[in-house]
């Protein structure tokens, strides 16, 4: 996995969801589905069903909150996983992805739920 592209990720996903033009996060997450369905890890397959069902919830034309905010968890707790045998180059950055992931999920959860109350 390279490392440019990890930490150009974890860039974007710094500044936050919306900063993202979706024509750049799909192609972001097109370039990550593509090295991780090539590898022979289960772990990186799972990565790429996820982010193949990501990109299904962005293009649906009916955005989500709730289901976003669960893929991007998901996307989270499966990159943190993943970090635990990664090099030791890619561990913080991972680590650093998998709390960003997890942390813009739980954002969009908490306001579908804030939605759901009123």
């Amino acid at each position: 996995m390279p490392s440019d592209q990890l930490l150009a990720t974890v860039s974007a996903l710094k500044n936050g969801l919306t900063s993202l033009p979706l024509g750049s996060a799909m192609d972001n997450t097109e370039t990550w589905q593509q090295q991780f369905l090539q590898s022979s890890e289960p772990g990186l397959q799972d990565i790429a069903r996820e982010i193949g069902n990501l990109q299904s919830l962005l293009t649906s034309g009916a955005l989500s909150a709730n289901a976003i905010g669960n893929s991007l968890t998901m996307l989270g707790n499966q990159t943190s996983q993943i970090s635990a045998g990664a090099a030791a180059d890619l561990k913080k950055p991972l680590f650093e992805l998998a709390d960003l992931l997890r942390r813009h999920g739980s954002e969009l959860l908490a306001h579908a739920d804030k939605k759901k109350k009123k």
